[in-house]
């Protein structure tokens, strides 16, 4: 079990490397539409090959679709309650004076929401077989490190502090591990691939929605549409590649 949950945490703490590269970057400006679009490129193809895709084949068709279109009426109503400005128009202003635009927020807990059953799924699959886990820990690293970086360009973008756009990719990729332990308290003797496949199906429709209106709207405020298309083509093409050879 020790084993499975290191390899849980390795898995989400991936992210932090990602967010790593906002250091090497210099010209943020430039290459924010290209970031955006290869976010959006990842979490898109993600969603619909990956964890709906996987869904479907595993739980069927209608209660993949239910739990899809749950998923984007559980992040929408976050985007209700969380006050609809735009990022140049106005900011939300912590109590500490800090700003952060809505878009880095969502960015955020939407890839945190995802990482939480990937979470369960490699402890899970780890306890299965140890070298069947390192295979999808490798996978997970694979998805997590542009994951990282789409949060790091979002915060640092919002924040201009490249420390505190680190943190947030801390924290999204130690919702893996919390999610392993939680999934050992609550649900170790209920969890079957049935409601996995359910709880994956819904964080496919919470990454779309996220993709649709927030970072490509956002990416393309820069008006570098073909930085954007190129980032979408970039993101969903090396997810691709990852999910061929692994």
């Amino acid at each position: 079990m020790l084993s499975a949950l290191l390899l849980t945490t390795i898995s989400g703490l991936s992210t932090v490397i990602g967010g790593l590269a906002i250091y090497i970057i210099k010209n943020k400006n430039k290459y924010y539409s290209l970031g955006m679009g290869f976010a959006a490129g990842v979490m898109i193809y993600i969603s619909f090959v990956e964890l709906l895709g996987k869904s479907i084949i595993k739980i069927g068709y209608g209660k993949s679709i239910l739990s899809f279109f749950i998923g984007i009426i559980i992040i929408f109503l976050i985007d209700i309650l969380i006050p609809h400005l735009y990022q140049e128009e106005k900011k939300i202003i912590t109590k500490q004076g800090k700003t952060f635009t809505k878009s880095a927020i969502l960015i955020t807990i939407g890839i945190a929401i995802h990482n939480f059953p990937e979470g369960i799924a490699v402890f899970y699959s780890s306890l299965a077989g140890l070298s069947f886990g390192l295979f999808i820990t490798l996978a997970i690293i694979l998805h997590n490190i542009p994951e990282g970086f789409s949060i790091a360009m979002a915060v640092n973008k919002a924040t201009n502090n490249r420390r505190r756009a680190i943190w947030f990719c801390f924290i999204s990729g130690i919702a893996e591990p919390i999610g392993a332990l939680l999934s050992i308290i609550f649900l170790y003797r209920f969890i079957d691939q049935n409601l996995l496949n359910i709880i994956l199906a819904g964080v496919a429709g919470v990454m779309i929605f996220i993709s649709f209106d927030e970072l490509l709207p956002q990416a393309y405020t820069q008006k570098s549409a073909h930085l954007t298309i190129g980032g979408i083509i970039s993101g969903m093409a090396i997810m691709s590649i990852s999910l061929y050879f692994l």
